[in-house]
């Protein structure tokens, strides 16, 4: 049975998440930073796993001649895309923690309101899709769900960590707070991502 608010919901994410890779892709062809080029592969590979899971919905849910068992295939397929993701999502934050220069520091502000901004999204995608998986339970909106609590944890270490910096810029933690809050997130990430891929094919071993 075909759930259009579900669908709705995944074009909406990836409405909202395409502009992302192309203006962190934009940046990163001016500045040429290590730390754009980390975000913009978290983002593009996050993208691409939501445009994925939303193919995959909309196509598994308008086909009436397919089987049920060919429709768990494909989604437990568009849902290893997005462990995967999460796994490159945490790589990337760990290269910006280790490699960005800690002594080049500008202004946080704009980074602090998209932090911000991310988290009061992604909490509510998370909550959103959530939702529709107790509605009806379905292995696309369960990860994406999971994705976007991910998200949500990044956005919200990364605004608590720029809050720290723009509060006390000066103190000596402020060095560190970035690349340790970095690390902790990304060891979360591609724990999660891990997590869920290996749930996926122990679900598949069951069934």
């Amino acid at each position: 049975m075909r759930n259009r608010s579900a669908e709705r919901t995944l074009l909406v994410s990836v409405l909202l998440s395409a502009p992302g890779p192309i203006v962190v892709g934009l940046g990163f062809f001016f500045g040429r930073s290590s730390t754009q080029l980390a975000d913009f592969i978290r983002r593009s590979a996050e993208l691409i796993a939501i445009i994925v899971s939303w193919l995959v919905y909309r196509y598994s849910h308008t086909r009436s001649d397919m089987c049920a068992a060919r429709i768990e295939k494909i989604e437990r397929t568009a849902s290893v895309c997005v462990g995967i993701a999460m796994c490159i999502s945490g790589a990337a934050m760990i290269f910006v923690a280790l490699f960005s220069p800690q002594d080049e520091r500008g202004n946080v502000i704009p980074g602090l309101v998209i932090a911000i901004l991310g988290m009061i999204t992604n909490t509510g995608f998370w909550l959103r899709y959530r939702y529709l998986n107790r509605q009806k339970s379905n292995v696309i909106l369960l990860v994406q769900s999971k994705l976007y609590f991910a998200k949500a944890v990044v956005d919200t270490c990364v605004a608590a960590a720029l809050a720290f910096i723009t509060i006390a810029p000066s103190a000596p933690a402020s060095r560190y707070v970035d690349s340790v809050g970095a690390i902790i997130v990304a060891i979360y990430l591609i724990i999660n991502g891990l997590i869920t891929i290996r749930d996926i094919w122990k679900d598949k071993e069951l069934k």
